[in-house]
């Protein structure tokens, strides 16, 4: 009978204890929408065992009557003997929260159950949630100008910095290689598109993809991850031989260095006051111009001529200079690394994610740093609590399946992925539909005129170049030649109805020649290389060749009869430029990155004072004009001047941009937003390359109308944007 009745105290003791733990849940989901029924369904459970107590199941006289005990005190249980709710611990006074004592025990529990049955709609909840941002918002602004600016912000913009450089040294390091590359992978020119293209593509991935996590894991995390995959990718692509191998190397370091501009942007401004923003993060886009400027430097000094500078790393492989060019571009990614580990993660990203303690730590930090560094070691951080955004449960039901790592793994993959994807979309909400379509036309048309100039101009250089060349070229009728020896260089020289006979081509070196209608009797070519170089309608009788690398496709519709071909050089068996004009590359790529310097020192001191948008309108309107210049650009000079007027002047409107993009989005999807459009800003990139250098030898009117009709709408559409100057931050 003793143990009958133990039994039943105990199952009614537990019942009690679920029936609180059920309704402490539904008080903890005050105002989070919580189902009305399930609310009514839990405060009737809780009443109806609160009713009963433990003492009407005491025996009596030995036996169980099933009548209650009116006397209930003293009754306690195991678990709650010696226990006083008035030394309960409350949770937020770590925090330094006052606790309301106003309510305590049960009257604490039944008015949260009165406010709980309360139907609180979608738009009360929004509301109140809109307002703990806007007071978190406020106080973290006063905080930031309690921590001061100074030591502390400008080690973070060194470091934010390296990152940022990264990015800018990725942009160049296909292009600066290729001359050489091609040459060591065999390349043809769909090929070089391809490589072209596919960092852009990687890049474009990266931008989403870190830009969205950043706001789930935090900016210095995915920062590191991001720089660390570009890293170890670009060093993997110095001393892989195959092009499929190499190309996928470079996209996995676009993935990686994708992510720099969107996290570099988010995390540093979330350490500026409002005074300082627009200014400090228009002085850190000089490092992305100082990437340009080292990766031209680093190109101009390291890659040589083809065939110079290589280290023989065994038999079969050679480490040519391009692959050390390569591999050098790859130190700011990896400096930057190693600098941001000693940083601190974003407290703003703390505060949104309900790490109070870790914020403060961070803001602590910041201020005695500065405080120290300007000669006031003795000034205390003030601020003993900090506003925290209340974090809603997000509950993963994890199956009894998923008892493996994998399994886990795959389920918080799957829910970290939903939830980045949730933020993405929070972008496109009412309040902010309007904003984000705005900026995703002005992202996209900055950067179609931006990116389609910038490698047309090149490429038009390139071809004035070819054009000045042609003019230049000598041509020779109706020559015989017997048993003469050429062993010096023809270049530029087109032999029409040529005769040769016995004639020995020894040591020769051919540069863009060509030999129509003619005919070699008894000749013979040894050791000859040769480029742009072609056999057209000609006859070889009895001619021997000699480690040439007159290969097959350079005979078009000759005749070959009784000829001998002996030890053809191996290897490649394309044609290739051997003028090497890639130190006027490596200068034109200089002189443009640098001409952005006046730009970014004007965009910086006047950002904070006449405002973004003006900044940003007035910048596309004057790239705008300049444009129309480009139709008088008839020489490589005149093209080069043009390239750096154009570089010099859309600059502000890029800071301007960036600057706008982080003031506008809430800290909670501020890097998924950048992200988004900076990933929206390489696939326009890529749209204008392709479709302005299809135009190169054909027109520029149509570049050029573009190109204004772009920066136009860019610039009109920039006047309609919120004004963000002065605000504190979202």
């Amino acid at each position: 009978m003793d143990e009958g009745f133990r039994d039943r105290t105990a199952f009614i003791r537990g019942a009690k204890d679920i029936a609180k733990e059920v309704k402490k849940h539904a008080t903890k989901k005050v105002g989070k929408g919580v189902d009305r029924m399930q609310d009514e369904y839990t405060k009737r459970s809780y009443t109806r065992f609160e009713e009963e107590d433990d003492d009407d199941y005491q025996p009596q006289d030995g036996y169980y009557h099933g009548e209650p005990s009116v006397d209930d005190e003293g009754a306690s249980s195991d678990a709650t003997e010696g226990h006083d709710e008035d030394d309960e611990i409350y949770e937020g006074e770590y925090q330094g929260i006052p606790r309301n004592d106003s309510l305590k025990g049960g009257d604490r529990l039944t008015a949260g159950l009165e406010v709980a049955s309360e139907f609180r709609d979608f738009d009360d909840l929004e509301g109140e949630k809109k307002k703990e941002k806007e007071e978190l918002s406020q106080q973290y602004e006063l905080i930031l100008q309690e921590c001061g600016h100074g030591k502390f912000q400008w080690t973070l913009y060194f470091v934010l910095g390296l990152a940022l450089m990264a990015d800018g040294v990725e942009i160049f390091v296909v292009g600066f290689v290729l001359p050489s590359a091609e040459k060591d992978m065999c390349l043809s020119d769909s090929n070089k598109g391809m490589l072209g293209l596919i960092v852009y593509l990687g890049m474009m991935v990266g931008a989403f993809l870190w830009g969205g996590l950043a706001d789930r894991l935090g900016r210095r995390q995915c920062l590191l991850m991001s720089l660390s995959v570009n890293s170890v990718f670009a060093f993997f692509s110095s001393f892989v031989q195959g092009y499929g191998t190499f190309l996928f190397c470079r996209l996995l370091s676009g993935v990686g260095i994708g992510g720099s501009i969107p996290i570099v942007f988010s995390y540093y401004s979330e350490f500026l006051a409002q005074e300082k923003r627009g200014e400090h993060l228009s002085w850190l886009c000089m490092f992305w111009m100082i990437g340009g400027i080292y990766a031209s430097a680093m190109a101009w000094a390291i890659i040589p001529h083809y065939g110079q500078g290589s280290f023989p790393m065994g038999s079969a492989y050679q480490f040519h200079s391009w692959r050390v060019f390569v591999l050098v571009c790859a130190f700011p990614s990896v400096f930057a690394i190693g600098a941001l580990t000693s940083m601190p993660e974003s407290p703003r990203f703390f505060l949104e994610n309900g790490k109070h303690d870790e914020a403060w730590m961070v803001l602590k930090q910041v201020h005695d740093t500065n405080m120290r560094a300007k000669g006031h070691p003795e000034r205390v951080f003030s601020v003993t609590h900090i506003k925290t955004i209340k974090q809603e449960d997000e509950l993963v039901e994890i199956q009894s399946d998923t008892g493996t790592w994998y399994r886990r793994w795959m389920v918080r993959f799957l829910n970290l992925s939903q939830q980045v994807w949730a933020n993405f979309h929070q972008c496109f909400a009412p309040e902010y539909r309007r904003v984000t379509l705005m900026m995703m036309a002005v992202w996209f048309t900055m950067s179609f005129s931006y990116y389609g100039l910038t490698v047309w101009f090149p490429d038009m250089i390139k071809y004035l170049q070819n054009v000045e060349y042609a003019s230049r070229t000598k041509v020779f009728n109706n020559e015989t030649f017997r048993h003469i020896t050429f062993n010096f260089t023809l270049e530029n020289q087109i032999h029409r109805r040529g005769e040769y006979f016995n004639d020995k081509f020894i040591g020769l070196k051919m540069k863009s020649v060509s030999f129509i209608d003619s005919l070699f009797e008894e000749c013979y070519f040894e050791d000859v290389t040769s480029s742009n170089t072609f056999f057209k309608n000609c006859t070889f009788l009895a001619t021997v060749f000699y480690n040439t690398d007159l290969f097959e496709y350079k005979f078009i519709d000759s005749r070959i009869i009784n000829s001998t071909f002996l030890h053809n050089k191996e290897g490649c068996q394309l044609d290739f430029s051997d003028d090497n004009n890639a130190y006027m590359i490596y200068f034109v790529s200089f002189l443009g990155t640098l001409a952005v310097l006046p730009g970014n020192i004007v965009s910086a001191l006047l950002m904070d004072k006449i405002g973004r948008l003006r900044m940003l309108a007035g910048s596309s309107v004057m790239s705008c004009v300049s444009c129309f210049f480009l139709s008088f650009g008839n020489s490589e000079s005149a093209m080069i001047a043009l390239l750096c007027l154009f570089g010099g002047v859309s600059i502000a409107s890029w800071n301007a941009l960036d600057v706008l993009t982080v003031e506008l989005y809430p800290s909670d999807r501020r890097t998924t937003a950048f992200g988004f459009l900076n990933a929206l800003c390489k696939l326009a990139a890529v749209l204008g390359i392709s479709i302005f250098t299809s135009f190169v030898g054909i027109t520029k009117a149509v570049p050029i109308l573009l190109a204004s009709a772009a920066l136009a709408v860019g610039s009109s559409l920039a006047l309609k944007l919120p004004e963000t100057r002065g605000q504190v931050l979202q």
